[in-house]
């Protein structure tokens, strides 16, 4: 199982939308289960579950862990591909808007937090500016499938691992430009505080 997993299929985000297989998925995260136990534990007919495991198995979401024969049948283990799923859209005219949304969310929970936070949508436009060149940094899918066959490590000190990897990754060049991008963020996000 992976730590993260990023899923740009649109159609997989609608398998989301529904509370039942919210909850499979859950389950799958926590333990392989059969489709038996998790009709058991969700109270609903096990036609019902293989239905949803069938959806999520194609949109990547949920996978046979293993199999065991009992008796005549074979019964298969399920679990989820990742403890953590995340919705990306890509490149598309959406994904601007998108991106304004949740930057905008972000914000507003700041202000919750307690800070005095004045924004407009240029502002919002350059941190999402700033935020994606910051992004090319990120190497993460070239050690997303090591990171996650370690075992023996938990999610969060995976998630550290991955931060450590990136960072050796950089050239010298790399980091430098990585690190101005840093610091205009900062910056950025600062000019929004009104004293």
């Amino acid at each position: 199982m992976k730590p993260i997993k990023a899923i740009k299929d649109p159609e997989a985000f609608q398998l989301l939308g529904d509370e039942t297989r919210r909850k499979i998925v859950f389950l799958l995260r926590v333990k392989e289960m059969t489709v038996s136990q998790i009709a058991a534990e969700l109270n609903i007919t096990p036609q019902a579950v293989y239905h949803h495991i069938k959806k999520l198995q194609k949109a990547d979401m949920v996978e046979v862990a293993r199999e065991e024969r009992i008796d005549h049948l074979i019964e298969s283990y399920y679990r989820a591909t990742a403890e953590t799923f995340f919705c990306s859209v890509g490149k598309t005219p959406r994904s601007r808007e998108l991106a304004e949304d949740q930057v905008r969310t972000v914000l507003n929970a700041l202000k919750r937090l307690g800070f005095n936070l004045e924004f407009d949508e240029n502002q919002i436009s350059q941190l999402i500016n700033v935020g994606s060149k910051l992004d090319e940094y990120k190497c993460s899918e070239k050690f997303e499938d090591a990171i996650a066959d370690l075992n023996d490590v938990d999610f969060l000190t995976k998630q550290t691992v991955q931060e450590y990897a990136e960072i050796v990754s950089m050239s010298d060049k790399e980091f430098s430009r990585q690190q101005e991008l840093k610091k205009k963020f900062r910056d950025l996000l600062i000019s929004l505080v009104k004293k």
